[in-house]
């Protein structure tokens, strides 16, 4: 293997590597968001804070599993 294709393989190593580092950090942000709004969830008088917090947590979730998504379809091509 020459040494150019050694460092092609190398750089994608190290883009694979960065990308499945960025979705393990999306998923545990996503689980640490769960475990918040479960906590929200159970209180019985919400407040409008709590109701604010709920919909910024949905929202967050989403965002992360959009970028979770384009994330490992780009690992596909």
């Amino acid at each position: 293997m020459s040494d150019t294709n050694k460092d092609e393989l190398i750089e994608a190593q190290k883009q694979v590597i960065g990308i499945l580092f960025e979705v393990v950090k999306r998923l545990q942000a996503n689980n640490d968001l769960d475990e918040e709004y479960f906590q929200i969830i159970t209180v019985e008088n919400k407040t409008n804070d709590n109701k604010k917090r709920i919909k910024e947590i949905l929202d967050e979730r989403k965002e992360n599993s959009m970028v979770v998504g384009r994330l490992l379809t780009s690992l596909e091509t």
